[in-house]
């Protein structure tokens, strides 16, 4: 993939997310998007130095591994930023389904009150 220009862990402007950034998660062959979550400056840190997906886990208030209690991990084959430097897509390689429910993705609910509009 070409990039426009490769940007820096310091350009990234977690302040807008209170010390969090959304990370857009995508399988990297079906393109099919898994989950939505967030990561701190550790997590990002993580990822990078290990390859593997870490977030920012709000509901334990702390940076956890994807796949640390599920074994469902998510191998990182990369990182892109979006044009206001406040958001990232993790293009992954995923061992396993990404949501806790056992779902292949997290989006696998539809929006009733727009089903029910387009009858």
């Amino acid at each position: 993939m070409k990039f426009r220009r490769l940007v820096s862990i310091d350009e990234l402007d977690f302040e807008k997310g209170k010390g969090l950034v959304p990370v857009v998660v995508q399988d990297f062959k079906s393109l099919r998007v898994l989950t939505l979550a967030y990561a701190d400056r550790e997590a990002l840190e993580m990822t990078i130095k290990t390859g593997y997906a870490y977030f920012f886990r709000r509901s334990f208030g702390r940076v956890m591994k994807k796949g640390e209690t599920s074994g469902n991990v998510q191998k990182v084959k990369d990182i892109l930023v979006d044009c206001d430097m406040d958001a990232v897509l993790y293009l992954v390689e995923p061992k396993g389904p990404a949501c806790h429910l056992g779902e292949e993705t997290c989006f696998h609910n539809g929006l009733k009150d727009y089903a029910e509009r387009k009858k």
